[in-house]
């Protein structure tokens, strides 16, 4: 029996759920016509074509992390901030496989509503940096790696890629330390004497 109140929303909302069981590659018009209780032909009224619905899906996602980003790291800054939404993103991404799979697409150069979406979320990054006091090449450089860092440790565990016995947390807290140590290093170079930190120290 069709679901009643169906849109283009509840469609999203319903793939995003289904593309985290059966992974963001896995997805089809025909399963998702099945989860919803229509025939496939039906979706077309609320989607164009699997590729809007997967542009769909991935908007909502990169609002979601925007979302739970800045709660995180509301009231932090420097080290703190960074820890907050490294730890926060991850476990998103562990939740979420496939919508996290969806966030890291690149959107279209001509999608402007995407494009200030994933603006906005990658802004959290540089608030969060702001504290260190880098200069603003600099910063640009550690949000690039911040974001190298949690997006690449976050895909490789999503796809169970850490086999070894130690705890994949230990590891990802040992590398945003090191991160941390690193822009608390570059920063002290041309700003005020700050020493860097041991792993597990607040700012």
């Amino acid at each position: 029996m069709p679901r009643a109140g169906l849109d283009r929303a509840t469609v999203i909302a319903a793939a995003s759920e289904l593309a985290d069981e059966v992974g963001f590659a896995g997805l089809t018009m025909g399963l998702l016509a099945e989860r919803v209780g229509v025939r496939a032909p039906s979706l077309y009224k609320h989607v164009d074509s699997l590729d809007a619905l997967q542009r769909g899906i991935g908007l909502q996602a990169v609002r979601d992390i925007g979302a739970i980003l800045t709660r995180a790291a509301v009231g932090r800054s420097g080290p703190d901030a960074v820890r907050a939404i490294a730890e926060t993103y991850r476990k998103w991404a562990l939740d979420h496989p496939g919508r996290y799979a969806a966030s890291v697409r690149a959107p279209r150069p001509e999608d402007e509503e995407y494009q200030a979406v994933a603006h906005e979320s990658v802004q959290i990054l540089f608030d969060a940096v702001a504290g260190f006091g880098l200069t603003d090449e600099r910063a640009i450089d550690a949000v690039r790696a911040l974001r190298t860092v949690i997006h690449g440790f976050a895909g490789l565990e999503s796809a169970d890629a850490f086999q070894m016995e130690r705890d994949p947390a230990d590891s990802y807290r040992f590398v945003i330390d090191m991160l941390i140590n690193g822009m608390r290093a570059e920063a002290a170079i041309s700003g005020p004497d700050t020493a860097p930190l041991h792993a597990g120290e607040g700012p």
